[in-house]
């Protein structure tokens, strides 16, 4: 029997509750919505207020309460993925960065469930060049859980998952 991924659990829950309690606070604290839309917060962060209706890159864009579903459905689908793969996962790095994805998810299937939409507002700029789309915690975490394992997988294989040049060892 396999051991629980603990710490892939802890990152997915941290995570999640993070990405719930910051979209809390620019609704519902700062009462940012489409109307009152924008904060500046320094010369290259302003906090903003988009109600997201697609998925990354603004693809999908769920503009029927049937293609809201589907885009949960899907997602959903997508995080039980993750979360199988992690039970799996015996390295506790790769399980936090999947933690990472799957408490980013959850937290955007909340929102679209909610509100049929996911509530992006950070707006990372310099001048007027904006490298990113306006994201929120939960992208942050599916992108550098991503990233997390591009980076394990192509650059740091256990040298025993690597076939030995001598055929004789």
């Amino acid at each position: 029997m396999r051991k629980a991924p603990i710490a892939g659990l802890l990152t997915a829950a941290l995570l999640f509750v993070v990405d719930q309690v910051t979209k809390v606070t620019i609704t519902d604290v700062l009462q940012l919505d489409e109307l009152t839309a924008e904060r500046t917060i320094t010369p290259f962060f302003n906090l903003r207020f988009v109600a997201n209706h697609g998925i990354s890159l603004g693809l999908l864009h769920a503009d029927t309460n049937t293609m809201r579903w589907a885009l949960v459905a899907m997602t959903g689908a997508i995080a039980v993925a993750v979360a199988v793969w992690m039970t799996r996962e015996p390295h506790r790095a790769d399980q936090m960065a999947l933690g990472a994805i799957l408490g980013g998810a959850l937290g955007n299937i909340v929102d679209r469930v909610r509100f049929g939409y996911v509530v992006d507002f950070a707006d990372l700029h310099f001048g007027d060049w904006r490298p990113f789309l306006v994201f929120n915690v939960a992208d942050a975490a599916i992108t550098l859980g991503v990233l997390v394992l591009l980076v394990r997988a192509l650059l740091m294989r256990d040298k025993r998952d690597i076939p030995s040049e001598n055929p004789h060892a």
